[in-house]
């Protein structure tokens, strides 16, 4: 397979509010590939235009436009092989209200949603990621106090979705090629996995292989594969779940482009699964030619 890749494009960077987290793991992501041996470029899709010439593209455009179906319709378009999933799962993945209506549909367990719901509660961003903007309450308030922090959400960032919070334990299971990954326990030091404590060496203590009864390890990767499978995703992701204290799974979200820097959760699982990361990114890679058509 390598054979048919002469030119990969690493696309980072990007418009969205992670262009920073997205420069980092497309650095990561360039060095390994130069080791395995490919010509890379590196483009920015902010401010270079996307060559007509690329045998594949590796997305690591977190975020709005970058990872919510924008760009990868623009390599339809162009007749591009790319990483990750495709126009419509990467839509659907990164709009939460859409998620969940996937997700119940087919039966899968995630948090019960509404304006209509007190604390404790979670206010969320529909379009973000890596936690951006989400405003967890836990204390008792009125339904006024919370609509002001839904429509001051909303002014800064767009459409908000307001969910019950599930009190227990954070873990999440990358996806590689339609197999899952060991699971990462997340304990953040702060209140909760927030931006801060994704990106702040020490923020987080990482729990891998996650201290699960074996039933419960099978059961959520049994679970995650299930949600990127009906949301459409192929070749990677990282599907994030809440363990209550019954060891009932729900789950949060499925991110189609994980990160990939220095402290993103699934080059830890891959490594914990004997993965190396430059084998990790070349695997990633080969998914690009295998996408449905």
């Amino acid at each position: 397979m390598k054979a048919e890749i002469k030119i990969v494009g690493v696309l980072m960077g990007g418009k969205s509010r992670e262009r920073e987290v997205s420069l980092r793991s497309g650095k990561n992501v360039s060095a390994a590939l130069r080791r395995k041996g490919y010509e890379v470029l590196e483009i920015d899709p902010a401010t270079q235009a996307i060559p007509d010439n690329l045998s594949a593209a590796f997305l690591v455009t977190h975020g709005r436009y970058g990872e919510d179906g924008c760009l990868q319709g623009l390599l339809e378009w162009k007749g591009i092989p790319y990483t990750g999933s495709g126009v419509l799962a990467s839509a659907l993945a990164m709009n939460k209200h859409a998620a969940k209506h996937v997700f119940t549909a087919n039966g899968i367990l995630t948090p019960e949603s509404g304006d209509h719901l007190l604390p404790p509660i979670i206010i969320k961003p529909i379009h973000e990621g890596s936690s951006i903007g989400i405003t967890r309450i836990v204390e008792p308030m009125t339904p006024d106090a919370i609509r002001e922090i839904i429509e001051k959400t909303r002014s800064e960032f767009g459409e908000v979705i307001v969910e019950r919070l599930i009190e227990g334990r954070e873990i999440t299971v990358g996806i590689l090629d339609e197999t899952p990954l060991p699971i990462l326990e997340l304990v953040p030091k702060a209140a909760f996995y927030d931006f801060e404590a994704k990106y702040t060496p020490g923020g987080t203590e990482f729990l891998l292989p996650a201290p699960l009864p074996e039933a419960v390890t099978k059961a959520m990767q049994s679970l995650a594969l299930r949600a990127h499978q009906a949301l459409g995703c192929e070749g990677v992701s990282r599907v994030d779940i809440m363990l209550d204290a019954e060891f009932k799974g729900y789950v949060l979200e499925v991110n189609p482009l994980p990160g990939m820097t220095d402290l993103s959760d699934l080059p830890a699982e891959a490594k914990c699964a004997g993965i190396g990361f430059d084998d990790l990114v070349e695997r990633i890679l080969w998914t690009a030619l295998k996408k449905k058509k």
